[in-house]
């Protein structure tokens, strides 16, 4: 998909602040430094519509872009921070649960992952959360310029092992740096959009 209109719609924390229409939405969930502004960004050709933060577990809220009037990006908190108490971090738990559970218009969920890291346990949680929902899942290994191509295959098998991987479900290598994987991500993604 080219994209030319990006922008953000609206910071959600509740199903009432969520945009009320009836376009489908792709969510993307990940660790608080795994990449997933620097995702989006690169998608849709853009520096910086997406924030990314040198500080991790800047994003508090729901974050909903629309892509071309097509569809919406929703950025999903980052987990896994650990200057945040647990009480906010339950709180984000439930926000995103709720999302995730009830959004009619959620089609998939593109779970990023650190490929130079073997996933945390809140990685393996969030993909087994979306197994356990049967919410479709797209699993993204971000950062792949920092490993040698020769070694990819070996961290690729590492993540999937970690995650008990469904091979049903598309696998993506991706580097912002290089663009490597992001046309692969739009076709997956256009795929679950339905879009023409």
């Amino acid at each position: 998909m080219k994209v030319h209109n990006a922008d953000i719609v609206i910071s959600a924390v509740s199903p009432k602040q969520y945009p009320d229409v009836e376009i489908p939405e792709i969510a993307l969930a990940g660790r608080s430094n795994v990449g997933k502004s620097s995702f989006i960004n690169t998608l849709i050709n853009r520096k910086n519509l997406a924030r990314t933060s040198s500080k991790p577990g800047k994003t508090q809220t729901l974050n909903f872009y629309i892509i071309e009037d097509k569809f919406h990006f929703v950025d999903v908190p980052g987990y896994g921070y650990a200057k945040v108490s647990k009480s906010e971090r339950a709180k984000w738990g439930q926000m995103i649960e709720t999302y995730l559970t009830q959004r009619e218009q959620l089609r998939a969920v593109i779970c990023l992952v650190d490929i130079r890291h073997k996933p945390s346990q809140e990685d393996i949680q969030m993909y087994q959360f979306l197994k356990y929902y049967d919410i479709p899942a797209i699993v993204v290994a971000t950062k792949a310029d920092k490993v040698p191509k020769g070694k990819w295959n070996k961290h690729e098998s590492i993540v999937k092992k970690a995650l008990d991987f469904d091979n049903n479900d598309a696998f993506i290598l991706f580097s912002s740096e290089t663009k490597k994987g992001k046309e692969e991500a739009w076709v997956v993604i256009e795929e679950f959009l339905g879009l023409d």
